[in-house]
């Protein structure tokens, strides 16, 4: 099911690119081309998924340019001319990847019909709901995705019992999970139940089920967690399942990601 107000407004789109002259690597030119995330893009390379010219190329730095075939999975792909962005509100019970072995419902069941090929920006587990960015801009997917450019993201969780404050000064400087030590997070309570609290926890990692184990590390189980904001991108009053393209003020904020990452490089 898609958001009303798609017809006319299918996609918004990006500037123009400006035209290759010169040959890059491949896996940029895959990430150009809207099929995966750079890193995503090595790991299809390493495993012979990519050809060149008809040539399995398991090096991810192989030199492409727009003579030549490249194509995934027997698939020809090309440099995209525009990009296109979407905001969909992920539901729960749902798969964050475009296709599922075991034949669970994914969000690529949810897609407007008809837009470009476009992946997810980062994930969102299966029992979780919310915010999700959609993109073939894979350099902007590859920033927003990569844990040095801190992308802020705010979760509600409704989890059991009633948070005590050191507790939540726990979780305000960083708790220590089995592989790795979760860093500071805001937390702010929204309410308080007779056996439960909803609370907004603002993270700027985004690690395998984090939120979750956060909580279960203060003794506070998930019933149940939302992401509300990704970036600049809020929820908003977007229905479960919907998607809308981003406006251009979403589109410039998030932008700004993308020129500190070339100020770094």
């Amino acid at each position: 099911m898609v958001h009303s107000a798609w017809g006319a407004v299918l996609m918004r789109v990006r500037a123009e690119l400006p035209r290759m002259r010169e040959r890059m690597r491949l896996q940029k030119f895959l990430a150009h081309a809207g099929v995966a995330s750079r890193r995503a893009a090595e790991e299809l390379i390493a495993r012979g998924k990519v050809r060149v010219n008809g040539e399995t190329v398991r090096e991810p730095g192989t030199l492409v340019g727009r003579e030549d075939r490249v194509d995934v999975d027997g698939t020809p792909v090309w440099l995209q001319t525009q990009h296109t962005y979407l905001l969909m509100h992920k539901p729960v019970n749902v798969m964050t990847t475009m296709r599922d072995p075991q034949g669970r419902r994914t969000v690529a069941d949810l897609l407007p019909k008809g837009i470009p090929r476009v992946v997810p920006v980062g994930r969102l587990d299966y029992d979780t709901s919310g915010v999700l960015l959609f993109t073939n801009d894979g350099d902007l997917a590859n920033v927003l995705a990569h844990p040095r450019f801190g992308v802020e993201k705010i979760y509600r969780a409704v989890v059991t019992g009633r948070l005590l404050p050191e507790e939540i000064k726990r979780l305000q400087s960083g708790v220590l999970l089995r592989e790795f030590r979760a860093a500071a997070a805001r937390v702010r309570v929204v309410a308080v139940r007779r056996d439960a609290s909803v609370v907004d926890l603002t993270i700027h990692e985004g690690k395998n089920r984090q939120v979750r184990r956060m909580f279960e590390s203060v003794g506070h189980p998930v019933a149940a967690l939302a992401r509300l904001r990704f970036g600049p991108l809020k929820l908003g009053d977007l229905p479960p399942g919907h998607s809308r393209p981003l406006t251009e003020k979403e589109l410039t904020q998030l932008n700004r990601y993308t020129r500190g990452a070339h100020r770094e490089t």
